[in-house]
């Protein structure tokens, strides 16, 4: 029965959300549990495309991606694929319309992975859009089901929260980026001159996405605002460390926030929730 390789895709998108991100797949728990799926499956997909990018470099990233780019567009036109992330990513693509716009200028970010090492004003505007603010879209039109109103009323601010939650990752991940992979995303910025001053260029910049995010939070579907304020708030309290972090502290660790402290997190969250403070 096609049903068991279904259940079974999903299965593995899950699994590839609970490895790769134990603070995503803490808000996908505090979703109405019919969403949980759909988000699961949209992260598996996102993943494994980030991964051809950022971790195959003995293995053909460019025909890889190329492959992958390929094998997503077949399995949404077939409505089928035998690669079980893909598989499960269409099902969600198709049951909730999710434009073929939104998926195409996400790999062509991923794309711009493989040969950009230092991006200019447009080039990052553009890498955001599409590394960032698409997948909160795709989010956002499973989130509301199909109401296009909503999602039209909403778009801007999922895509302002997508941008501060990829920009927190850029400094967060400042390290790994610029000492392992050479890449420098922030346009204008010599890392070997990376200070405190630059630093709070960035964070000014991120303060105002999460403001607009933030406006859009308070305005979803009850049953997806709390699995997205969980997120905004893991991301707030790592931006803040970020912020009290010294810039040759970034430069060389990774800035994290222990799993005791994410659950802490939860408890006071829900009681802000619970007491209708979202």
């Amino acid at each position: 029965m096609k049903s068991i390789f279904d259940n079974l895709s999903y299965d593995m998108s899950k699994m590839t959300t609970q490895v790769y991100s134990t603070s995503f797949s803490l808000g996908i728990k505090f979703l109405s549990k019919d969403l949980h799926k759909p988000i699961y499956n949209i992260y598996g997909f996102v993943r494994f495309a980030d991964e051809i990018v950022d971790s195959f470099h003995e293995h053909g990233k460019e025909l890889l991606l190329k492959e992958f780019i390929r094998d997503t567009h077949k399995a949404i036109e077939r409505g089928i694929s035998l690669n079980p992330i893909l598989n499960a990513f269409q099902e969600t693509v198709n049951k909730y319309q999710i434009p073929m716009e939104l998926i195409d200028t996400f790999l062509k970010s991923m794309e711009m992975d493989l040969d950009k090492s230092k991006y200019t004003q447009e080039m990052y505007e553009e890498y955001i859009l599409g590394s960032a603010e698409v997948v909160g879209l795709m989010c956002l039109k499973v989130f509301v089901r199909g109401d296009d109103v909503t999602y039209q009323k909403l778009k801007p601010s999922a895509m302002k929260l997508g941008s501060a939650f990829q920009k927190i990752n850029f400094l967060r991940d400042l390290k790994a980026d610029f000492h392992a992979l050479g890449r420098t995303y922030f346009p204008g910025v010599n890392m070997e001159e990376f200070n405190d001053s630059v630093k709070k260029e960035i964070e000014a910049d991120i303060e105002k996405d999460f403001y607009a995010g933030y406006e859009g939070i308070k305005q979803l579907p009850k049953d997806a605002r709390f699995g997205v304020y969980m997120a905004y708030i893991y991301y707030y309290k790592l931006f803040k460390k970020i912020k009290d972090t010294p810039a040759y502290v970034i430069l060389n660790e990774r800035v994290r926030i222990p799993d005791n402290k994410k659950y802490r997190l939860f408890v006071s969250s829900y009681l802000r929730h619970s007491l209708n403070m979202v």
